[in-house]
């Protein structure tokens, strides 16, 4: 064995810590359950007391509101099921995976996986897959249930732990959330909020939807930077010395040569893939594109194009799929392409029964106030201390980290609290930009190690693929210091970055001069 040293002996003590206390919990399906009646418990406790805040999107006082009454018990019944099945995350990770089983068990991932990696350098694998992560980003929620667990399937075909692969890419697209130098569709979302916030103050201002463009793609290398070395010198190591990859996983890819027909049917699936990408850029390029808003848009919510990414996912990997699979003789007949199906919803079985509880905490915590009651109070606080700006500016990116275990979306912590921080910063001559920047920092580097991130309990299921005993403390144990090192290093980096003045997006400032 390796000798160890302190360090890792001291870090390993404490991540194992961690790791033997989360999996100490019931499975995430019971987990949920047992979060759902405590979520209805504090509603009736907490129900009665005025704590005497003022809910910034209506002007009325917020109450908690109790979940134990009848009519609050009737009206879960009666949503129940369309809570479950209008559960975000739920259509689209059914949705993709049934395009991505068939491009998986066809044997074309597997295919492409062995062409990237025998022009890939080793040393070079981690950084760009946290690219790819961080890219994803544009196709909203793509990453989750495409390029993570690509990570696992990459790194275990090029021989290194699976887990360390999931690990990288989880960090890129979800606790690098903000980092980004492609624009997309939560860059207008935020700055719908950050502007209707600073109008409180100034009803003529107006600020630009790119206003951090700069500031998120420059942030994209502090993350890829944080994410290579973790996962290269950190994560790996460590989980090279706790985990052994379960044995017998046929499924998954081998390095042996490509036959001729698989490479003949590989050429012809990707340009059949690539055409489709081509033809969907010119279907979108037009001004009066079909995919486009109203208002001509194409990276905002409203836009059809942003609405069918899964969509375009499903068909873009199932096409080439398909294709792939009769020309290399792996499919015989349609049976085949439907078993392929099939398969990939076999594996989703345990992520439906935890998705079916995670849907009705979530909107139980939403609908008794909890949460919001939580952010608002904080901020308030925050608010009464009357700190150096510096010192606010930090605060904020702490405290948007620390609500964002707690309500896991971002635009919806930014309605609430954006009334609070964007007012209270421009009286501090601090531009609405800056603090909307310093609240994309806090917001992203804690959405690796909260379990109520809605997908959250997928990436545990992708880890389990390859260790069957992966529970909830293991991947929390195993991002927990993506977490931390991202939220101290990004934070500096935004300070450094304010400090010497570089532009954080279009028409930007960091003084809020009236």
């Amino acid at each position: 064995m390796d000798r160890q040293t302190p360090k890792n002996n001291l870090m390993d003590r404490f991540l194992n810590a961690i790791e033997k206390a989360g999996n100490k919990l019931p499975d995430p399906a019971v987990l949920f359950l047992a979060l759902l009646l405590l979520t209805w418990l504090l509603s009736a406790l907490l129900a009665p007391i005025d704590f005497g805040a003022i809910d910034p999107r209506t002007g009325e006082k917020l109450f908690i509101q109790n979940l134990l009454t009848g009519e609050k018990l009737a009206d879960f019944l009666s949503r129940m099921i369309a809570v479950f099945i209008n559960f975000p995350p739920l259509g689209v990770v059914l949705l993709a995976m049934l395009g991505v089983g068939v491009a998986e068990y066809s044997g074309y991932i597997n295919a492409g996986l062995k062409y990237l990696l025998s022009f890939t350098p080793q040393i070079l694998l981690t950084p760009i897959i946290i690219l790819v992560a961080i890219v994803s980003h544009t196709a909203a929620d793509a990453g989750y249930v495409l390029v993570i667990p690509l990570g696992g399937i990459i790194y275990y075909a090029a021989g290194r732990h699976p887990l360390a692969g999931i690990a990288a890419t989880f960090a890129g697209v979800s606790g690098g959330f903000s980092a980004n130098f492609i624009p997309s569709a939560i860059d207008p979302l935020l700055q719908s909020f950050t502007q209707s916030a600073a109008q409180i103050i100034d009803p003529n201002i107006t600020l630009n939807p790119l206003n951090n463009i700069f500031f998120t793609g420059l942030s994209s290398i502090v993350v890829i930077a944080v994410g290579w070395y973790l996962t290269d010198k950190v994560i790996e190591p460590r989980l090279k010395r706790t985990t052994t990859v379960d044995e017998n996983l046929s499924d998954l890819p081998k390095m042996e040569q490509l036959k001729p027909e698989e490479k003949t049917a590989f050429k012809i699936a990707s340009l059949v893939m690539f055409l489709g990408l081509f033809g969907l850029f010119f279907w979108a390029y037009p001004e009066d594109s079909s995919l486009r808003s109203e208002s001509g848009e194409i990276t905002s919510f409203a836009a059809p194009l942003m609405r069918s990414i899964v969509p375009f996912i499903f068909l873009i990997f199932w096409i080439p799929g398909i294709i792939f699979g009769f020309l290399s003789k792996n499919y015989k007949t349609s049976a085949d392409v439907i078993a392929s199906m099939s398969k990939s919803m076999g594996g989703m079985s345990h992520y439906i029964v935890m998705a079916f509880f995670c849907a009705l905490f979530i909107d139980s915590f939403a609908q008794s106030n909890i949460g919001a009651m939580i952010a608002l109070k904080g901020a308030s606080f925050l608010q009464s201390l009357h700190l150096p700006s510096q010192v606010t500016v930090i605060s904020i990116v702490f405290l948007s980290a620390i609500v964002n275990l707690l309500v896991g979306s971002a635009s919806a912590k930014w309605a609430l609290i954006s009334p609070i921080f964007v007012p209270m910063l421009m009286q501090l001559q601090i531009s609405p930009d800056l603090t909307q920047a310093a609240y994309r920092v806090g917001d992203s580097v804690s959405n690796i190690i909260t379990p109520l991130n809605p997908y959250f309990p997928l990436v545990v299921i992708y880890c389990q693929k390859y260790i069957k005993k992966t529970g909830i403390g293991t991947l929390v144990s195993i991002m927990l210091p993506y977490s931390i090192y991202l939220l101290f290093i990004w934070t500096v980096f935004l300070l450094i970055y304010w400090t010497l003045g570089i532009p954080l997006g279009l028409q930007s400032s960091y003084e809020y001069l009236p």
